[in-house]
């Protein structure tokens, strides 16, 4: 009876101990701070995002003025003229909305250049966490900059530096601001 326990222990242990998963975590938010190309992207969309939001302003600005326009004259228009203005202001309002939407909505042209000019940075990232989770003999790596909920993370299991060598950049100390 005593070997047939034993055995069982030993065999819950050897088989706990074949389950057992090496884990480790990257701050993505962090390394892509350290990727040159990336800040420039994010220049870029942000001046692009200026840019067009101006543009928005400026339509919904010109709009506001015609509608001052039509309330001002509203008195002195024929109901065919009145209807007409109203058209135009509509028409416009609709256009404006329309290049908001163009531009900032769902998969709109800002979303379309972040694709094109992030992408690939994500891409190099996700390979040099993919390539350092296999050398280092890792199950799991985790981002601790996504939606991951951390309530205790040992630094020695953070493997964010190791991405940004293998990405040919050095870590900033200064940007560890985790």
């Amino acid at each position: 009876m005593k070997k047939l326990v034993g055995i069982l222990v030993l065999s819950i242990v050897a088989s706990s101990a074949a389950m057992a998963q090496r884990f480790a975590y990257v701050d993505t938010e962090y390394i892509l701070k350290h990727v040159p190309e990336y800040l420039a992207a994010q220049k870029q969309l942000d001046a692009l995002s200026v840019q067009w939001q101006e543009e928005v302003d400026n339509r919904f600005a010109d709009i506001e003025n015609l509608y001052k326009k039509y309330q001002e004259d509203q008195v002195l228009l024929s109901e065919d003229m009145r209807r007409k203005r109203e058209d135009e202001i509509v028409m416009k309002e609709r256009e404006a909305r329309e290049f908001q939407r163009q531009k900032f909505g769902f998969e709109g042209d800002l979303f379309q250049e972040r694709v094109k000019l992030v992408q690939p940075i994500q891409d190099r990232v996700a390979q040099a966490i993919q390539t350092i989770a296999t050398d280092q003999g890792l199950d799991i790596v985790l981002d601790k900059g996504s939606e991951v909920t951390f309530l205790y993370a040992n630094p020695r299991l953070d493997k964010s530096n190791d991405v940004i060598t293998r990405l040919g950049y050095k870590p900033d100390p200064s940007l560890a601001d985790k």
